[in-house]
């Protein structure tokens, strides 16, 4: 359970002003996220609309960051450039940070994105 529940409430408040479908994917994708990752920390950053997650506050244990867009939801991967990407679904350019992009609420919850929730956590254990 996330040991910043104010930080998760600002979230959920700017996603009721974000479109109602965005919104949805963006609180699925948590939930899925948080499955995974039950003892993580989560932090609202409003300027950038997103909400980060990790094992700590401090960048250096950034994890994921959830982030809407106008018709989707970027699930940011800290290590994305080193995971495995066999199905191409891992995106961007950035020198450590990728990210996937989550369409619908049914694909927050498929085994594809917990695939790589589960690759950036083995990626920091190992």
């Amino acid at each position: 359970m996330t040991r910043a529940p104010e930080d998760a409430a600002a979230f959920d408040r700017h996603l009721d002003v974000t479109a109602p479908a965005v919104a949805d994917i963006a609180r699925a994708l948590r939930r899925t996220v948080l499955t995974s990752c039950p003892d993580a920390v989560e932090w609202f950053d409003p300027g950038n609309g997103l909400l980060a997650i990790g094992s700590s506050r401090a960048m250096r244990d950034l994890l994921f960051a959830i982030i809407p867009h106008k018709a989707h939801v970027n699930l940011q991967l800290a290590d994305g450039a080193e995971l495995p990407n066999p199905d191409g679904r891992i995106e961007g350019t950035g020198k450590r940070i990728r990210h996937v992009k989550v369409r619908s609420v049914e694909d927050a919850g498929t085994s594809w994105v917990r695939t790589v929730i589960e690759a950036q956590l083995a990626h920091r254990t190992e």
